[in-house]
């Protein structure tokens, strides 16, 4: 019996760059009724005035739908929209201040690259997911470190001897696709993260579904 984890595990969809939030709905709809189980609004470019709104749309619409809402980047807008937490890069500021900011029952995940270490740091910080990245070629960042499968495999070990229940998750995230995610979910990531290979999949229900089905 696998222990409980405080990230969902399962198929977690990050959002594309797109400013046409019905067109987002629609696709975060999809994939939640092909089994998502998380998704993250992560938009690096998109105008002042829409980003708030876009936001509280889209964290609106994963509470029906019973998808937890992460924002990447930013935890004031994590705050702002009353999403499920926040997920944090190297240049995001402390966890330590996200964590004071949301308190106790928000998520806070880290990117913690391809260093194991960055992962021990963010897990004695009270980070409740740590990811790994980019375990593929990325379109979407082309330029990212590469982790491999033994950077999810020592994450997975950190997340497990800290004895906590529940435990922290570990994530995997770039170049992940329905035909290679197998191998890192064996390597022992508890969530894949998917943005063009879910968002741009001609049926993104039938993409989460197959996606969703490796975890059973």
């Amino acid at each position: 019996m696998t222990s409980p984890i405080r990230f969902p595990r399962g198929l977690y969809g990050i959002t594309p760059e797109w400013d046409d939030t019905e067109a987002l709905r629609l696709a975060i709809a999809n994939a939640a009724a092909g089994g998502m189980t998380a998704l993250q609004w992560r938009r690096k470019n998109i105008a002042p005035g829409q980003r708030v709104a876009q936001a509280r749309e889209v964290v609106a619409q994963c509470r029906t739908l019973g998808v937890v809402s992460i924002i990447n980047d930013d935890w004031r807008l994590a705050a702002l929209v009353d999403a499920d937490g926040v997920h944090l890069g190297r240049d995001d500021g402390s966890l330590a201040e996200a964590r004071i900011a949301l308190g106790t029952d928000k998520i806070i995940g880290c990117s913690c690259y391809n260093e194991p270490a960055l992962a021990a740091l963010a897990l004695e910080g009270g980070a409740d997911y740590v990811a790994f990245g980019a375990i593929y070629p990325s379109s979407t960042k082309p330029q990212a470190v590469h982790a491999t499968l033994e950077h999810i495999k020592a994450g997975r070990l950190l997340a497990e001897s800290r004895g906590e229940r529940p435990r922290p998750s570990v994530v995997a995230i770039g170049g992940i696709t329905a035909e290679n995610a197998a191998a890192v979910i064996h390597a022992g990531a508890d969530s894949v993260a998917m943005i063009s290979a879910l968002f741009s999949s001609s049926d993104i229900r039938a993409t989460a579904a197959r996606c969703s089905a490796l975890f059973a």
